[in-house]
């Protein structure tokens, strides 16, 4: 039988090599920077991100407005609004055209109308009519706004409707303030989210089939007989990446079925708009994870720079929260992003029918974006196994 010495001897040395182990383990983090940086980077972004960058109740959201008549009662009334810190007047509309063209671009998430007759009417009792138009495809972004200016209405003209005009601020309002939900009238969230996740699947897939591509490539040792054969850096980043364009393509065409005959989302717009742009968002996440790719040195490495680059598109497009609730730096962060720009374009294509045109800027930043980091691919990519 083994004595009490000879158990308590194994004993020692059993803790001695989970010591040793454990030191390892530390010594081979310590040396391991990017996962290093992941552990404390990724709680940290949450932090930060989820502590300053969020807000369910956004305010100072882009307004275009088309007043039809410039009397201190319409103006009263309009500043009543800006004064609820919903409304940020950013434009002025110069006839029901032009204000549409604010709403399908994206630059206007309301635009206030004010009928050409609309004091005339007032000082007559007759309760005139005040539109506020809404981009409801995003309802949590407008619901409280709405709100607020409902209540809003009900004191703007306080001032004005003195004298011989104070029996008119018995009523309230003195007028009708019709809210128009457009593109989303019910305030359904699935009409909102069902897109938003094609550039999220996007987004995750075609960032995590790239950024193993050349580690793969690596660890596998099939790089060496790549590089020995007579190819250019560029075509071997377009001949990994074109097939992945494929495969988002089936991928965007499974969501849009699914998301057409289950959740029953309306696709106004032209698939001859969409496709399109949804190829060149695909182009742009597959660049950015080749990118990745030349930086990382194993396919783990790849994995975590695809989470810590995928977190902030999700957690500053607008895909989960509204984007003009956050602040104007996690603003100008965001639109950085490729998802940001797509999530406006999948939106405005499938619920409000935009065209080319309308979505113009958005294009130009994702292939910006798109164009940026295939020449950074590019340049990291290495002729030789260093």
């Amino acid at each position: 039988m083994e004595t009490q010495p000879a158990r308590r001897g194994a004993l020692a040395q059993s803790w001695q090599r989970l010591v040793a182990m454990f030191v390892k383990e530390f010594i081979q983090l310590r040396r391991d920077r990017p996962t290093l940086g992941m552990i404390v980077g990724i709680p940290l972004i949450q932090l930060l991100l989820f502590g300053y960058a969020i807000n369910t109740d956004p305010k100072h959201l882009p307004t275009a407005v088309l007043v039809s008549d410039d009397s201190p009662m319409a103006r009263a009334v309009v500043g009543a609004l800006r004064a609820t810190d919903y409304f940020n007047i950013k434009y002025i509309a110069t006839g029901e055209a032009d204000a549409d063209e604010y709403i399908l671009s994206n630059r206007a998430q309301f635009v206030i109308q004010i009928p050409p007759d609309f004091s005339r009417r007032l000082v007559r009792g007759e309760r005139p009519s005040l539109l506020i138009v809404a981009d409801a495809t995003d309802p949590t972004a407008t619901g409280v706004a709405v709100a607020a200016a409902l209540g809003a209405a009900s004191q703007a003209l306080d001032r004005e409707l003195t004298g011989p005009l104070a029996s008119l601020a018995q009523t309230a309002p003195p007028f009708d303030l019709q809210v128009q939900r457009r593109y989303n009238p019910a305030g359904e969230a699935r009409r909102n989210i069902v897109p938003g996740l094609i550039g999220t699947i996007l987004t995750m897939t075609m960032l995590i089939y790239t950024a193993l591509s050349v580690t793969r490539e690596i660890e596998r040792g099939t790089m060496e007989a790549l590089l020995a054969m007579p190819v250019k850096p560029v075509e071997i980043m377009l001949g990994k990446i074109t097939p992945y364009v494929l495969v988002g393509g089936v991928q965007m065409a499974t969501i849009l079925i699914v998301a057409s005959f289950l959740f029953h989302v309306p696709i106004v717009g032209s698939l001859f708009v969409l496709v399109p742009l949804t190829l060149l968002f695909i182009v742009a996440n597959l660049s950015m994870g080749y990118t990745l790719s030349t930086i990382a040195a194993n396919q783990l490495q790849a994995i975590q720079m695809t989470f810590f680059f995928f977190l902030p598109s999700m957690l500053l497009s607008g895909f989960l929260f509204p984007f003009y609730g956050m602040p104007i730096w996690a603003q100008y962060l965001g639109e950085t992003l490729p998802l940001t720009h797509y999530l406006r374009i999948v939106r405005s294509v499938m619920l409000k029918g935009s065209g080319f045109s309308d979505l113009a800027a958005d294009a130009g930043a994702l292939a910006l974006f798109a164009l940026v980091a295939m020449s950074v691919a590019v340049m990291r990519f290495r002729q030789t196994l260093d």
